[in-house]
């Protein structure tokens, strides 16, 4: 004997389950455009209401502006802004004193190759040539 199930049970679990898919299709888009808006916040961005804002203008506006809110979000970078100041680099004693020490080596260096320079001049390359002929 075959089992049978009720044509309209069937019917109540096809919509059960096109519900679900709809839910979660709307909770996936919402997810989605709140991408650039979770970015700012962790960023601690100056303009994260404004990105959230537009993140919801863009489910309206068929998605355009999304991808220039996600870059208006990275653009901002925690700890250094905009990245438009010019930045003073601080230097520290001890890169200081490398830097002498290496200034030192340099000019020891070049000593020791001006001496090996005058101490034996160059001998002339004999031709090969010649002397098979």
């Amino acid at each position: 004997m075959a089992l049978a199930i009720d044509p309209r049970t069937l019917d109540f679990v096809a919509l059960g389950i096109f519900t679900t898919v709809v839910i979660v299709f709307i909770y996936l888009v919402i997810y989605i455009h709140d991408i650039p808006y979770e970015i700012a916040k962790k960023r601690n961005h100056p303009h994260r209401d404004a990105i959230h804002i537009a993140g919801w203008v863009s489910l309206f506006l068929m998605h355009v502006i999304w991808p220039f809110l996600w870059i208006w979000a990275y653009l901002y970078k925690p700890g250094e802004g905009w990245g438009l100041e010019t930045v003073e680099i601080k230097e520290s004693p001890e890169a200081e004193k490398e830097l002498e020490a290496l200034k030192e080596k340099l000019a020891a260096l070049e000593e020791k190759i001006e001496k090996i320079g005058t101490e034996q001049p160059m001998q002339p390359v004999k031709n090969t040539q010649e002397e098979v002929k």
